[in-house]
């Protein structure tokens, strides 16, 4: 059996999930990766058979989305060709982490696409939403990589497709501890923005995973360094608290391993704000903005004990088992 696997590389969630979920599917068959995107700072460890532009947002370094950087990255007439172009018919499986290339190019030669991913979760009314909506990223979530078929993760079972977070199986194996720093991943900072309010709380070591710098280096009480797998899973194993924005993997694998996690959704970033509000009905502080009240916040949730408690069994081997068996062709 030969299976496509297409992954999102907006941000290194589907990435990190992709890394579980790849070796599982290499024991039904042979495996091609396709990743699409720009903005991925973790690649699956596994080679990638195929890349392509995709259509990426752009992080920026004022808490949301870079517009314009995003508007110059768009390439349409290379996506469309791309679309019309990707070969499908020598795989028997197709599975789609929210990835536009190869979803269209199923839709055009009429094969189907089964959609593995957090964002097929929003295809469910019963999924959280804020109280603002927006129509036109309800939109996106149905028609950005349409599929035939799917299968959703989020933070609780909201409905019957949809299944709680697969936690690596490292982030499993790792013996939780508590060293006293923050973990910090807020890429839609800049670093400097993140250490003017930081430095702020100097009784606490903060490390900051930077998508802006590319060389380590520490302000007083603030150790700032480019994204790395590793080093990230050896931070957030050994911290206090995670500090992140409204993602989902980074959250949930925090909350597993028992953290303390404080969420800061990006500005004007209707799926982090979804995912926000999922996090908050858990117990998960959210702050909208970063400013002088943000700091009060942050002390206060250092100050707090409360912990949100969450099941996430491992079931990711008995999803990726059935969704073969399933829809294989």
């Amino acid at each position: 059996m030969k299976i496509l696997y297409a992954i999102q590389g907006t941000g290194n969630g589907h990435t990190s999930r992709a890394r579980e979920i790849i070796p599982l599917l290499q024991r039904h068959g042979e495996v091609d990766v396709l990743v699409s995107g720009t903005q991925a700072d973790i690649l699956p460890d596994q080679p990638i058979t195929h890349h392509y532009h995709g259509f990426s947002f752009i992080f920026g370094e004022k808490g949301g989305v870079d517009h314009w950087k995003t508007y110059r990255s768009m390439n349409l007439p290379r996506l469309w060709k791309d679309i019309k172009s990707f070969p499908l018919k020598q795989y028997n499986l197709i599975i789609n982490d929210y990835e536009p290339v190869t979803a269209w190019a199923c839709r055009l030669q009429h094969r189907n696409c089964i959609a593995l991913s957090h964002q097929s979760s929003f295809l469910s009314d019963r999924t959280p939403r804020p109280v603002k909506q927006s129509n036109y990223t309800e939109w996106l979530f149905k028609y950005y990589a349409p599929s035939t078929h799917k299968i959703g993760f989020h933070f609780e079972r909201y409905e019957d497709f949809i299944h709680t977070p697969v936690i690596r199986s490292q982030i499993r194996q790792t013996e939780s501890k508590d060293l006293g720093h923050v973990t910090v991943y807020l890429p839609a900072y800049s670093d400097q923005t993140l250490l003017k309010y930081l430095k702020l709380v100097p009784e606490v070591k903060f490390e900051v995973f930077s998508k802006h710098s590319k060389i380590p280096f520490t302000d007083t009480n603030v150790a700032v360094r480019p994204v790395n797998n590793s080093q990230f899973n050896i931070s957030l194993a050994n911290c206090h608290g995670l500090l992140t924005g409204g993602g989902f993997e980074g959250p949930a694998e925090a909350l597993f391993l028992g953290k303390k996690v404080i969420m800061l959704p990006m500005k004007f970033q209707y799926e982090q704000q979804c995912n926000a509000e999922a996090a908050k009905r858990l117990g998960v502080p959210v702050v909208y903005h970063l400013d002088d009240s943000f700091v009060l916040k942050l002390k206060s949730w250092l100050h707090s004990d409360v912990v949100p408690k969450v099941s996430f069994p491992d079931e990711t081997e008995s999803i990726i088992d059935n969704l073969v068996n399933r829809y294989a062709e």
